[in-house]
């Protein structure tokens, strides 16, 4: 339900308040899912690591996480900009190293910004899924990752729920085929269905804007 109120996200008894392009909305509160598949597990791991590194991190590590933090910029889902406290910009930048296969690094290091990512052209059906990539190859030291959201109808135009299918090497050039991450994940895909993915470039443990765009399957 549509509402005229002061910007507000998140769930209080019964309601869920959140906004889209339309403005702010309310809700009656879901039951969030908790399937703990595989990758929920590993993603949970990471982030129990992470915290527990940081908490043996001395005092001037942690001042060097917080002065990284401050300029680490994000968005929130009312459209709002803030930075990043220092335990949360250590668990970014490792994270992503730990996705793109590097070691963990106990000293924040120099704010880095990916190359953005230009162009991308899918070709999606119900035997073939690959992303083609613009600028290819990556730059040096610099992963694509992809992720895609389940299979939707047509008619939808927007998607919040994207899942980590596949990163490609250092400076790995298009395309990449990500069908059998995708079916195993979501089942083939459906002639008519729609999907969505985003693209992120990551080096260093950084990460870049998002890509996003959809397809509907042929």
């Amino acid at each position: 339900m549509k509402v005229l109120k002061a910007p507000q996200s998140g769930s209080m008894a019964g309601t869920t308040a959140s906004r889209n392009r339309f403005g702010q909305y309310e809700r009656s509160r879901a039951i969030p899912v908790n399937p703990n598949s595989a990758a929920q597990g590993i993603a949970r791991a990471r982030l129990a690591a992470n915290s527990a590194g940081w908490r043996i991190l001395t005092a001037a590590q942690r001042a060097g996480w917080t002065g990284l933090g401050a300029s680490m910029v994000r968005t929130d889902s009312l459209g709002q900009t803030y930075t990043l406290q220092g335990n949360q910009a250590h668990a970014s930048v490792n994270n992503n190293r730990l996705l793109q296969g590097l070691a963990v690094v106990a000293d924040a290091p120099a704010d880095t910004t990916p190359a953005a990512i230009t162009a991308v052209v899918l070709t999606l059906t119900a035997i073939a899924f690959s992303v083609a990539y613009t600028p290819t190859p990556m730059p040096a030291a610099t992963y694509l990752a992809i992720y895609a959201s389940p299979q939707r109808s047509a008619g939808r135009s927007f998607e919040a729920d994207y899942r980590f299918m596949k990163i490609t090497a250092a400076a790995g050039a298009s395309p990449i085929a990500i069908l059998a991450e995708y079916t195993a994940r979501f089942g083939v895909p459906v002639v008519g269905n729609r999907i969505f993915i985003s693209c992120v470039a990551l080096s260093l443990g950084f990460e870049s804007g998002p890509f996003n765009m959809s397809q509907v399957v042929a």
